[in-house]
């Protein structure tokens, strides 16, 4: 077995990323710039973080893990669905593991994240806990018979979320729940009635040091991110506030270490709720890449790896970023890349390798100056050369 140290003893410098997906694709520069090696753990052949992948194999296979993990460092994650079991065990054999297994359950399963902040005080929607119709229907008689119901786990994108006005709208998840040997539960909400989503992203390090970049606003479209404005227009003052305390709670309160995402809700009665939580990058960070003093990719390395924390205000006064959904309809993006360089020449575009599907999130693209308006534009139009 590979012989191991804690961090502080010896500078760890191999980091293991479990997943292919694009996240891990984007912190492969922000190692190369580091001097840092990053190595892959990809589900399957030729994923967007293909270039450093050294694996491929399923992340629910304890044998594959824990080969894999023999191989560096320090693990961290592209997505959040490593099996508890086989994170514990990682960190039973003396590996590093960040964000660590305590903290990671509260972002794979619904119910325990919104158990966990409530029972640190932090604002939640009026949620529950319901095992059958009968309970979803209390729940919407108190609730103006409206209501979200979620899927503990596995939900992302839209995906295990119904907005629901009568209880057996819900009938084949329960079904379900109840043909599964484990059993479980649904979580339903209160359907928030907001002016806009947020996100504020912070970094933490093991040994406690946290950072917080501006909170951004984010545009969801068909229950998918399609615009993040940097900062949040408006923002300044107590939103900015609220939205920044209820992050570093949450990073403390459940010992985050990297990045985490906190999606929220500002509501029409001027609150701030927490939607959902990602510890790792986050979509709504994207833009920090090319609008902040540290982007998120190398802020999390260096979270990961227990370094001084960046610097995140921002290098102009907006960023604006686009996701790239779905590709365009026959070629790809980079065939689309002369007109669209030469038209928006300041625009960055980030290319996630991926074949064009309808929705699926190809790549992104950034604008940043100092109106947002030409901002909004320029990253817009950019984007739409890459969309048919």
């Amino acid at each position: 077995m590979k012989a191991r140290t804690e961090i502080g003893e010896r500078m760890s410098t191999i980091v293991g990323v479990i997943g292919g997906g694009q996240l891990a694709r984007m912190m492969i520069p922000a190692a190369v710039n580091l001097g840092l090696e990053i190595r892959v753990l990809a589900e399957n052949d030729g994923m967007s973080a293909e270039l450093a992948a050294v694996m491929v194999g399923d992340y629910r296979d304890r044998d594959v893990v824990l080969a894999f993990a023999e191989t560096v460092d320090v693990i961290t994650f592209d997505h959040e669905h490593v099996p508890q079991e086989i994170l514990r065990e990682l960190v039973d054999r003396g590996i590093q593991v960040h964000p660590g297994p305590d903290a990671l359950l509260y972002a794979q399963d619904k119910l325990l994240m919104r158990q966990k902040l409530s029972e640190l005080g932090l604002p939640v929607p009026d949620w529950a806990r319901v095992e059958n119709s009968e309970q979803l229907a209390e729940f919407l008689a108190a609730h103006n018979d409206r209501a979200v119901v979620k899927t503990a786990r596995g939900g992302y994108d839209g995906k295990g979320v119904r907005v629901v006005r009568h209880a057996h709208e819900a009938d084949d998840w329960f079904t379900a729940l109840a043909e599964d040997a484990n059993g479980g539960a649904l979580l339903v909400e209160e359907l928030v009635d907001f002016k806009r989503e947020l996100a504020q992203l912070v970094a933490r390090r093991p040994s406690g040091e946290i950072v917080a970049w501006p909170v951004v606003e984010t545009v969801q479209r068909d229950g998918v991110c399609a615009e993040v404005i940097a900062p949040a227009p408006g923002s300044v003052g107590k939103v900015a506030d609220m939205a920044h305390d209820i992050a570093i709670a949450v990073a403390e309160g459940i010992g985050v270490t990297g990045v985490l995402a906190v999606e929220l809700f500002e509501t029409t009665d001027d609150r701030v709720l927490v939607n959902e939580l990602a510890m790792r990058p986050h979509n709504s960070g994207h833009w920090s890449t090319d609008g902040s003093t540290t982007g998120q990719f190398e802020q999390h390395l260096r979270a990961v790896l227990d370094l001084p924390l960046g610097g995140t205000d921002t290098r102009d006064a907006w960023s604006f970023m686009v996701n790239i959904l779905g590709g365009p309809s026959t070629g790809t993006l980079v065939d689309r890349y002369p007109e669209a360089l030469s038209t928006h020449p300041s625009v960055k575009i980030h290319n996630y390798g991926k074949d064009p599907r309808p929705g699926r999130k190809v790549g992104h693209v950034t604008a940043s100056g100092d109106d947002l308006d030409d901002v909004a534009y320029q990253a817009r139009a950019t984007a739409a050369f890459f969309q048919d």
